[in-house]
């Protein structure tokens, strides 16, 4: 089993590292400009983040959807997941292109920032804004091979993109002068690319499967189907719009704080990043997993699976405190070479060490019951961390608000975070018998 868990996983940890590693290469292209770059850094990609995590079902809901058709050997009912899944991608892109003007008129209201910091977000917005098909055709992709069993094609499909994006960008921005523009358009190139490449392989690798069951027949988009769809995906859209209202009212409340914290913010959540797509590369090793034998009806691989994973997770939370803690000030200098912004940051560095802890059962649950299809368990306790988040913020905050230092602000919006990763793991490890393990009877 464990063979099994890391050939699904290591690809998919390669295929995730491509993703921090580009927001890094992002953060050191622009953080060599101008602490106002990575500030509007900050504020673009969290604006983007706002928008796709909100939509972050079309490739959770068809990986969870597509593992159980495959584990049941239902490959005519995979192939509709993935068609369903494509539609409504494609349908809210171009939603999204249509009210990119509303968008960025709500972003102004939400994010604080100099005027400066946010023209610069704007400017990366409005270009990047073009990338949402490719984008979200991408997740339906990713989820549907991830729900195939096959976390290889994913990866090289990752590979790619961001080997073009990191290129496009260093010319742009480097070569050619074109400030935070070029970053961005670099990014929508680097989308496309990786949709063509993704539906390639699709037809390359499972062309004969959609050849021997696909058909234009209303039975794909049938009623009882779709609302199965739908509600599922409703669930995980809830869950993903409080995971996106936390992140967002980070960055928010950091540019409240003043632009210095709102910069050693974006920083210091290049940690996060990194070591949540690192153990994301487990979790859709669960979703994979989780999914299949759900759907064979196995309950013996089921446990197993879940324990492995688990012990999988303790052992990297292990290994990425003791890197953090020796090579913290080291990564920080790869992001940014100003001075004042890593002193700043320094104070807040035992956070980092913090993340893991609290972190890693949050993603790994989240995987597991993906692969459950288990949504309202996962809306539920995504509720409940939410408020616990808030109410932390502002209870200590009003506790504090005489003697309210910059750092001390700070310090309560991490802990709020710490708080809300924690709350997640924990909610869902007690909900892991009535709402994964009950799909099977173990008689």
């Amino acid at each position: 089993m464990n063979r099994r868990i890391l050939g699904l996983a290591l690809p998919n940890i390669v295929t995730n590292i491509t993703v921090p590693l580009l927001g890094m290469v992002d953060m050191a292209i622009v953080g060599h400009l101008s602490a106002n770059h990575i500030g509007a850094i900050a504020i673009g990609s969290s604006i983007f983040n706002l928008i796709y995590w909100n939509f972050g079902f079309l490739r959770m809901g068809t990986s969870g959807f597509t593992a159980q058709a495959y584990g049941a050997g239902r490959t005519d009912e995979a192939v509709k997941v993935f068609i369903r899944a494509f539609a409504v991608a494609l349908a809210i892109a171009a939603l999204l292109l249509i009210l990119q003007w509303p968008l960025a008129l709500l972003s102004e209201r939400v994010f604080h920032g100099s005027p400066e910091v946010i023209s610069l977000a704007l400017s990366y917005f409005y270009i990047r804004i073009w990338a949402a098909p490719a984008t979200l055709g991408l997740y339906a992709v990713k989820g549907w091979f991830i729900g195939m069993q096959n976390s290889r094609l994913p990866m090289w499909i990752a590979i790619i993109l961001n080997i073009v994006n990191i290129v496009c960008s260093l010319i742009f921005v480097m070569v050619l002068n074109w400030d935070i523009r070029g970053v961005a358009l670099g990014t929508v190139i680097a989308q496309y690319s990786g949709l063509a490449i993704g539906l390639f392989f699709v037809v390359k690798r499972y062309g004969n499967l959609f050849r021997e069951h696909l058909n234009f027949q209303l039975s794909i988009f049938n009623s009882k189907e779709m609302l199965r769809f739908f509600k599922v995906n409703g669930d995980i859209f809830l869950r993903t719009v409080c995971l996106a209202a936390v992140f967002t009212f980070i960055t928010a409340a950091s540019g409240r704080i003043s632009d210095q914290v709102l910069a050693v913010d974006a920083l210091l959540l290049q940690f996060f990043t990194l070591f949540s797509y690192i153990m994301d590369g487990f979790a859709y090793a669960g979703e994979s997993l989780v999914g299949r034998y759900i759907g064979a009806r196995d309950p013996k691989s089921l446990r197993l699976s879940i324990r492995l994973i688990l012990l999988w997770g303790v052992i990297l939370t292990v290994v990425f405190t003791a890197l953090y803690a020796l090579f913290g000030d080291w990564f920080l200098r790869i992001f940014s070479n100003e001075t004042a912004i890593i002193a700043s940051a320094r104070p807040y560095m035992f956070w980092t060490l913090i993340v893991p802890i609290c972190g890693f059962a949050a993603f790994l649950f989240d995987g597991i019951f993906v692969g459950a299809t288990a949504s309202r368990a996962m809306r539920n306790t995504m509720f409940l961390a939410t408020a616990s988040f808030f109410a932390v913020y502002f209870g200590l905050k009003a506790l504090f608000v005489e003697n309210l230092s910059e750092q001390l602000w700070n310090n309560i919006l991490w802990t709020a975070f710490m708080v809300y990763l924690t709350m997640r793991g924990v909610l869902q490890a007690l909900l892991l018998k009535r709402s994964v393990y009950s799909q099977i009877s173990t008689q």
